[in-house]
């Protein structure tokens, strides 16, 4: 039951990213084009997400676990750091220059268009080096704490 219910949530997401025109790297890249061809309308998707996962968060923290995990797993770190601006730029500059963002990059693969492949590829890479970045820098902070 579990699997089924991650399936539906990934399934009605990947369907309001393609109604709400997400998906269609166009319509994103005109939204950005405020001096030309502005697009507004995503403005009101963002809004709608935002007011949704207000109200989702105020409704599923109130609950003592989630309903298929033990714990809440919610983010510990409260500070603004080089790794969050990093990856914060990243995603803007991504988005910015291709008009897809992760959430949007996958129902695009259904169009069968090379560039939301090429997008995922390149994410799919990002993700591994900075896991391998990562690891390398926790395992020289961890040796050099032994000296």
């Amino acid at each position: 039951m579990r699997l089924i219910s991650f399936y539906a949530i990934g399934l009605v997401f990947g369907i309001g990213i393609a109604l709400s025109g997400m998906a269609n790297p166009a319509k994103v890249l005109n939204f950005f084009d405020v001096a030309g061809n502005w697009d507004p309308s995503l403005v009101l998707v963002m809004i709608s997400a935002w007011l949704v996962t207000v109200v989702g968060y105020f409704v599923v923290l109130k609950r003592p676990k989630p309903v298929w995990a033990e714990v809440f797993n919610l983010p510990q770190a409260k500070q603004i750091d080089a790794p969050l601006i990093g990856g914060a730029a990243t995603f803007g500059i991504g988005w910015g220059l291709t008009g897809y963002c992760p959430g949007g990059s996958i129902p695009a693969l259904g169009l069968g268009l090379p560039e939301p492949f090429i997008f995922v590829a390149a994410m799919i890479g990002g993700i591994i080096l900075a896991k391998f970045m990562r690891s390398r820098a926790t395992f020289a902070q961890t040796a050099q704490s032994t000296r």
